[in-house]
């Protein structure tokens, strides 16, 4: 498959595209950066607010993935600027033609046992919960759309870096509340992250909803 990858030089993009390019897919990595991966990965420059120009390079692939992320979590303007990337992009996949469109988010907007959102929850983290909020604003934004066949992925809630392990190729999946284990936690590798990701663009389970993954 041919797969437009924005965010392709981040934290979860540099994982999903090892984990495509090992299937043998096509993958057109777009980014702010440049760097190379292997020979089935093309990298393009390019400002996901010039939706214009994005479409052109998203025309013809099967499915589009954003992994966008605006940058640091201190950034002072951190909710508009994942606000506007964000529209920028859907935008760009609406232009591009491609009805297929998933979007990796953040675990803030899953519910609580209590059916609170995490974001919402006083111990969740401080240096998070501006670009959760984002996140969380973007994924009722996106329930809108209805003629995208999108897919909204929030991430278990112990995944970043330094807490991997490794790539188990093991995994549950969930919708609107976090996948614990039996100490209660909700962890997952990112390389498990990507193989959930992979899995979905190529046997899809999930339209115009969003989905959730953990051990």
């Amino acid at each position: 498959m041919r797969i437009g990858l924005i965010g392709a030089t981040g934290f979860v993009g540099t994982n999903l595209c090892i984990e495509l390019a090992r299937r043998n897919h096509e993958v057109i990595g777009i980014s702010r950066t440049m760097q190379f991966i292997g020979h089935s990965i093309a990298f393009v420059r390019q400002d996901v607010l010039q939706y214009d120009n994005l479409a052109r390079f998203l025309k013809h692939c099967d499915v589009v993935v954003s992994a966008f992320n605006p940058g640091p979590t201190d950034c002072p303007d951190l909710y508009d600027a994942y606000m506007a990337g964000s529209k920028s992009i859907q935008k760009a996949v609406t232009l591009s033609g491609v009805k297929r469109f998933i979007v990796i988010g953040v675990a803030g907007s899953l519910y609580s046992k209590d059916n609170v959102q995490l974001v919402d929850t006083a111990h969740y983290p401080e240096e998070l919960r501006m670009e959760s909020i984002a996140s969380r604003d973007y994924l009722d934004l996106i329930r809108k759309e209805k003629e995208l066949d999108w897919v909204y992925f929030s991430p278990a809630m112990e995944m970043r870096p330094g807490t991997s392990a490794g790539r188990t190729g093991q995994y549950r999946l969930g919708t609107d509340f976090p996948v614990l284990n039996a100490q209660g936690k909700s962890e997952l590798s990112v390389e498990d992250m990507a193989m959930v990701i992979a899995d979905e663009i190529e046997t899809p389970k999930h339209h115009q909803t969003r989905f959730t993954a953990a051990y």
